[in-house]
């Protein structure tokens, strides 16, 4: 029997999930364990498996189809079977629909490609490349499928062109920038890229946003990590004690003495939490997701380290579960790398807070009298300011630079 291939819930938030890529194709033979197909949730990707042995007997999902958790993608079978009657083959066919019977007096019927009207009840067709098609008035008989068994996808729709009307030439006719338009790539936002668009802007639409900057000497604290991350070593200890640990325990320490700043906006009502879930922004080659340790404060530093550093691996072999990303209370997002020094960071909804880190900056200030070389941290801070003012906000950021410039206080 005919073995269904559903869409997975990846993670307990996961309600539906979007095709990006298929791995393998109508009449390959797989086995179990092979990856498929390549799914894309709100906050994640991942390869969906085989669950058996077989044949690929049927492709039922095409790219850029958004699918609710459990609905068929494949049927997996042996070769020449067929799925059983009723199966999902069938529901995400278009609704027959009546036909205009054909009149003599019609001389200038539409061209099409190689269909004939009455072909539009059998045409396969994606849902959502059926409505895009419906949205810009585009029949459904010019299209040509490209994908499994002939199937319309959403690209197909996208790739459409009228067929041009032919108008007289016109010495007053310019083109102006001709050849710049087959020059250009045009690539479709979807999956993990599509949902940072929609949250960006979401974020920035739906509450006031407002960035404080000040830097902070931290030039005590990596002579600090220095001697700490030599003795972790000395004792075997594995786990690496890296800047982005000590500035967390500085953004808890600050956090639990400022809870305004640990909040959210929701639906009129001020959410202030009792604990600290702390998002850590990381960027990955096609998106930027953003894991979350729970009950940083529960944490020491090199608790904190070890946590973030699980965190990294899995986000960068996208193997983070949806419930990971999920319930921050407040965000670090980190730019050091790129040698940026201060930016604005947006916020992660609903949170009232997010600090951006920039790169580490030498510069030469007087001590009492004395020129002396000091290293400098630049700290962003995005707020948002329907949850909380300017001054509580700069005093929680001034509390953070201060935990960052007494290292020892993070330690005790």
């Amino acid at each position: 029997m005919a073995q269904e291939v559903v869409m997975p819930k990846f993670g307990m938030s996961m309600e539906e999930g979007t095709i990006v890529e298929w791995l393998v194709k109508q009449d390959d033979k797989v086995k179990k364990g092979d990856p498929l197909v390549t799914i894309s949730s709100d906050k994640i990707t991942n390869d969906l498996e085989a669950p058996a042995d077989g044949v690929i007997i049927e492709v039922i999902a095409d790219v850029d189809d958004t699918l609710a958790v459990g609905k068929t993608l494949a049927y997996i079978g042996e070769k020449g079977e067929k799925p059983q009657p009723g199966a999902e083959t069938d529901s995400n066919a278009p609704e027959a629909k009546e036909e205009e019977p054909a009149s003599a007096e019609v001389k200038d019927a539409p061209k099409t490609n190689g269909r004939s009207a009455s072909d539009s009840r059998n045409i396969k067709i994606s849902p959502a490349a059926k409505k895009l098609a419906k949205s810009k008035n585009i029949p459904l008989e010019a299209l040509t499928g490209t994908g499994p068994q002939g199937r319309i996808t959403k690209q197909d729709v996208e790739n459409y062109a009228e067929p041009a009307t032919e108008k007289p030439a016109s010495q007053t006719d310019i083109v102006p920038y001709a050849g710049i338009e087959e020059a250009v790539t045009k690539t479709p936002v979807r999956g993990m890229r599509k949902a940072i668009a929609d949250n960006m802007y979401q974020s920035l639409q739906q509450s006031a946003q407002l960035t404080l900057m000040k830097k902070a000497d931290v030039t005590d604290l990596l002579h600090v990590q220095k001697q700490a991350k030599q003795s972790l070593e000395t004792s075997g200890e594995t786990v690496p004690l890296t800047l982005t640990a000590f500035i967390a325990k500085a953004v808890v320490k600050s956090l639990l003495a400022h809870s305004g700043m640990n909040s959210a906006y929701i639906e009129d009502a001020i959410h202030t939490y009792p604990h600290v879930h702390l998002g850590i922004a990381a960027s990955l080659e096609n998106g930027l997701v953003v894991p979350v340790v729970f009950h940083a404060e529960r944490q020491t530093v090199l608790g904190l380290a070890e946590s973030i550093q699980t965190l990294a691996e899995k986000a960068r072999e996208g193997q983070l579960d949806t419930h990971e990303m999920s319930g921050s209370t407040f965000t670090i997002t980190n730019l050091g790398a790129t040698g940026i020094e201060y930016f604005t960071p947006i916020l992660n909804p609903p949170e009232a807070g997010i600090l951006g880190i920039g790169s580490l900056q030498e510069e030469v200030v007087m001590v009492e009298g004395k020129p002396v070389a000091r290293r400098f941290l630049p700290l962003s801070l995005t707020f948002d300011h329907r949850t909380i003012d300017g001054d509580p906000a700069s005093r929680f950021l001034k509390d953070v630079a201060s935990a960052l410039e007494h290292p020892y206080q993070m330690l005790l």
